[in-house]
């Protein structure tokens, strides 16, 4: 009898003893944003994280004038590194794919309705837009083996894309490090590998409603697991004329004009936020119809989206079985 109590005695002190796992949060801003990045591990990655924001910033940023992009737009000679080649690779592929929709030379257009590094143009107007426009169109664009030629008033925007890129760049390293649960979150875009170590379960993340207040409330809460997600909406970054016109920060890339449809939000899971980010994007200038057409050729995109009625009431729709 002594030796079963003995023996429960030491079972019960190992369990004890055992220690709870726990996550690392690590927080802070990054591209004009915040980030928050949660994984199983006792060892704090900052200097690692801010040398690899340190790296995609100098060359994808349009803020920092030394960037490659930055000198790339200003064709001064530079070098490219692969972040710059991996980035624009995809965004070709996408440009083709989506018949134009996402197109990171739209740029200049950004940069006219002053929501770029450049400045707005003062009095822009329909001869100024359709000017402009002739310098939109990613497919006049190659990469070069030696030097970049860019067309007159061209201008590389990758925006649209880098964030996303970024949170694989972060979920690949720590997988790298044999960091099995994790999950990056840069402004809302996500990547989340294995489950919430702590709570034992699957990644919950949301949906936000598009709010343009600046408040903040869950439309869909969903888990994600071994998946990406980016949103891309209206509700967040706009400007108001002076007649009291809203007008949103993604621009169409047919008319140079910001997007006029009545999607709000626009949220993709797929195995990569690169994709789901610069997906996301596109969606918004195609309206409703064409991304459902969209859609049925591309299985591997699970899409949410959120729009007004005719009756001006939000409603919602979730495509190629996205987590309801």
């Amino acid at each position: 009898m002594k030796k079963i109590l003995a023996l429960v005695f030491t079972v019960l002190l190992v369990v004890s003893c055992k220690k709870e796992q726990k996550n690392t949060v690590l927080e802070g801003a990054i591209f004009g944003t915040y980030y928050r990045i949660t994984y199983n591990s006792e060892i704090n990655y900052q200097k690692q994280f801010d040398s690899l924001f340190y790296v995609i910033n100098k060359s994808l940023s349009t803020y920092q004038t030394n960037s490659i992009v930055s000198k790339i737009n200003r064709n001064e000679w530079t070098n490219f590194d692969d972040h710059f080649v991996t980035v624009f690779e995809s965004s070709k592929k996408i440009y083709k794919e989506t018949n134009g929709a996402f197109d990171p030379t739209i740029g200049v257009m950004v940069n006219a309705w002053d929501f770029g590094p450049e400045g707005k143009i003062v009095k822009l107007d329909s001869l100024k837009i359709d000017s402009l426009m002739y310098a939109v169109g990613f497919d006049r664009i190659v990469l070069p083996k030696e030097k970049f030629k860019m067309p007159k008033n061209a201008f590389l925007d990758f925006n649209a894309i880098a964030k996303g890129y970024a949170v694989d760049i972060i979920s690949e390293f720590l997988q790298s490090e044999n960091i099995k649960n994790h999950l990056v979150d840069i402004g809302g875009e996500l990547r989340a590998k294995g489950i919430n170590i702590e709570k034992k379960l699957e990644w919950r993340v949301g949906v936000e409603n598009p709010n343009f207040d600046g408040t903040q409330s869950i439309n869909h809460a969903i888990s994600l697991q071994n998946e990406a997600m980016a949103t891309s909406g209206t509700y967040r970054k706009f400007k108001i004329d002076e007649s009291g016109n809203r007008y949103a920060h993604i621009i169409d890339t047919k008319t140079g004009y910001p997007s006029k449809t009545n999607l709000l939000s626009i949220s993709v899971i797929t195995d990569n936020c690169m994709d789901a980010d610069a997906y996301a994007t596109a969606f918004k200038t195609m309206g409703i119809e064409k991304v459902k057409t969209f859609l049925k050729t591309h299985p591997e995109l699970k899409v949410f989206l959120i729009f007004e009625n005719e009756n001006q009431n939000l409603e919602t729709l979730a495509l190629n079985g996205f987590p309801e």
